[in-house]
């Protein structure tokens, strides 16, 4: 494949991340064959490689790395939350070092070119509470007051990173109610009773 055809079928796609199995179906060419042709980009410094089958065109703008979540888990949903969120949305200023991210697969570590991700299983019946990233962006997000509680859900699973906070800011607009109402659908009814703990403590501290 000829190095101008590979960036056509790249432009087609419009947009700055992409996969090699995109690349592929629209080409009508086999994945090896693809490949072949991102990494003679890529030693030219025209495309990077971010992690496996994903791809991003190099440009004056680095890729952000939250945008890459959905390209991470194509089969399943994952969404920003715990620490990674409470920054996003200004609770804490401490920035993380990993993303931090719920999902309902096994938890594990994705180390990319743009990022680290850590990955924390969440039971499916209380995956929820999320959203697009300011309601059209290209990531999803937990609302402030269910990101907040999914921290202290998985610190009551020994997570102890989870239960221990920097300086907390929250916004007139955070609502422990709803924060509340988050508690009351945590299945686990031992770590229930832990988160409800956990939140009487710091409403007595701010």
């Amino acid at each position: 494949m000829s190095r101008k055809s590979i960036l056509s079928f790249i432009k087609k796609i419009d947009r700055k991340i992409f996969t090699t199995s995109e690349l592929s179906a629209i080409s009508g060419k086999s994945s090896s064959v693809v490949v072949q042709a991102l990494n003679f980009l890529r030693k030219q410094g025209v495309v990077i490689k971010i992690y496996k089958g994903i791809w991003a065109e190099v440009t004056d703008t680095p890729v952000n790395p939250y945008v890459v979540l959905p390209f991470l888990f194509p089969k399943n949903r994952a969404y920003v939350s715990f620490i990674s969120a409470l920054h996003i949305y200004g609770i804490i200023e401490q920035i993380p070092q990993v993303i931090t991210v719920a999902s309902t697969t096994h938890t594990k570590t994705i180390t990319t070119k743009v990022g680290t991700f850590s990955v924390h299983k969440i039971t499916p019946s209380f995956f929820d509470g999320f959203d697009w990233y300011n309601k059209k962006g290209k990531f999803l997000i937990a609302e402030p007051e269910k990101a907040f509680v999914d921290c202290l859900y998985l610190s009551g699973y020994k997570k102890k990173q989870f239960g221990h906070f920097p300086e907390l800011h929250f916004p007139k607009t955070f609502s422990f109610s709803i924060v509340d109402k988050w508690i009351k659908r945590i299945p686990n009814s031992r770590i229930k009773s832990y988160v409800w703990e956990k939140i009487k403590k710091i409403k007595q501290e701010i």
